[in-house]
């Protein structure tokens, strides 16, 4: 049974917390034996089913964002963690964060430290998360972190939303493009097949060539289905190993058009997230650790960490980055003097904005760039569909006119 308890230690200060004990009398005595004089005790009920059978629930960044702002409004105005926990769950909307923020609560009230119980939930709460809240417990500045870290997530998702916005126009196309084709490949086609068949003699080749392709992807689809579905099964598989997902991540920034935009990604969110994590007081060695891990980049992972041990042996953070090949000379140089000033977290706040003003025109730029290709891929393929569906027409009409 758990019962919540307001007890007084030694030294007059009040202290409140929620024990899972038999009976009342072992409460009472657990907490005798502890040396506190116990003021009240309630018995909590237990959970509903329904609340523990909740399902695991992906967190969103701007809910993140939201319970940031509020936290840190909430212990600004002078309301002790633990209640400003239980508001918070009360209004949350996501019940699978409700739950989550209930669970902390409750092992924050058995005496475990906030950031310790936020690692035990990583789906929700990231070491970056993680670690801020770390340093600013030992700062004594948490509300200032919380705020920090809800204007880390709002900019990250930020950066997010205008890089799907972006990639929105040019996919519905790509879409569109594949459906019109499989129509006339696969309806189409053979309509004017039996034509064809009806009218007898022999057909252009284009025409030949297009009516064996709608044959075999009409016969065999399902067997090209069954085969696309197993390439993609296996990829994803190979991806998630740690070479497979190094190789793919070092492939996909040297696509022509849309590799240096993945680049220009990876550099905003490696020096927007070392530079929330400096000004929050996070030490440079850590702070490089929790940037690599959680760049989402195997790459820049990888150069990180190289950087970490060079940094480790004494050399400069910008030495290792400039020798890596993967950061351009600005950002080096800019790290560089950043370090030498002592204003490290300015020079990677300024970075960031210019990377992430760097991807915005990217994200134009490719838009602009894949609708002529889309439109002549259109063109080029539905066009010669079309030619190759008329030919024959054609043909049969100069005979006539003959």
């Amino acid at each position: 049974m758990n019962y919540r308890y307001i007890a007084k230690d030694k030294t007059g200060k009040t202290i409140t917390g929620v024990l899972d004990v038999p009976t009342e009398s072992d409460l009472l005595n657990e907490l005798h034996r502890q040396g506190l004089l116990v003021i009240s005790i309630t018995a909590e009920k237990k959970k509903t089913k329904e609340v523990e059978t909740i399902k695991k629930k992906k967190v969103k960044l701007d809910e993140l964002t939201v319970f940031c702002r509020q936290l840190a409004t909430l212990i600004d105005a002078g309301i002790p963690l633990v209640h400003a926990l239980g508001i918070l769950e009360e209004q949350i909307e996501n019940k699978y964060l409700a739950k989550v923020i209930g669970s902390v609560r409750k092992d924050i009230e058995s005496g475990i430290s906030f950031p310790d119980t936020l690692a035990k939930h990583p789906d929700v709460f990231s070491e970056l998360f993680v670690n801020m809240i770390r340093a600013g417990e030992a700062s004594g500045m948490l509300n200032e972190i919380l705020e920090r870290l809800a204007s880390y997530l709002e900019k990250t998702s930020s950066l997010i939303r205008k890089i799907r916005s972006g990639l929105v126009y040019p996919t519905i196309i790509v879409v569109m493009a594949v459906l019109i084709t499989g129509v006339l490949l696969f309806k189409v086609v053979p309509t004017f097949k039996g034509i064809f068949e009806m009218l007898g003699g022999s057909l252009p080749l284009p025409t030949l060539i297009l009516i064996k392709v709608s044959d075999l992807l009409r016969r065999f689809f399902f067997l090209f289905l069954i085969i696309l579905i197993i390439l993609g099964f296996l990829f994803r598989r190979y991806i998630n190993t740690e070479k497979g997902r190094f190789m793919f991540d070092k492939k996909k920034m040297e696509l022509p058009v849309i590799g240096p935009l993945f680049k220009k990604i990876a550099i905003a969110r490696f020096s927007r997230t070392f530079s929330t994590l400096i000004k929050s007081g996070v030490n440079i060695l850590n702070a490089l650790d929790i940037v690599g891990k959680t760049s989402g980049n195997k790459v820049i992972e990888k150069v990180i960490q190289e950087c970490r041990q060079a940094v480790k042996e004494g050399e400069p953070i910008a030495l290792p980055l400039s020798n890596s090949g993967f950061f351009p000379p600005l950002v080096s140089r800019m790290i560089g003097v950043g370090e030498k000033t002592g204003q490290l977290e300015s020079m990677l706040t300024k970075i960031a904005d210019f990377y992430e003003e760097e991807v915005d025109t990217a994200v134009a730029g490719l838009v602009n760039a894949i609708e002529p290709i889309v439109i002549a891929f259109l063109g080029i393929v539905i066009g010669g569909i079309v030619v190759a569906l008329f030919l024959p027409i054609f043909k049969i009409s100069q005979l006539i006119a003959r």
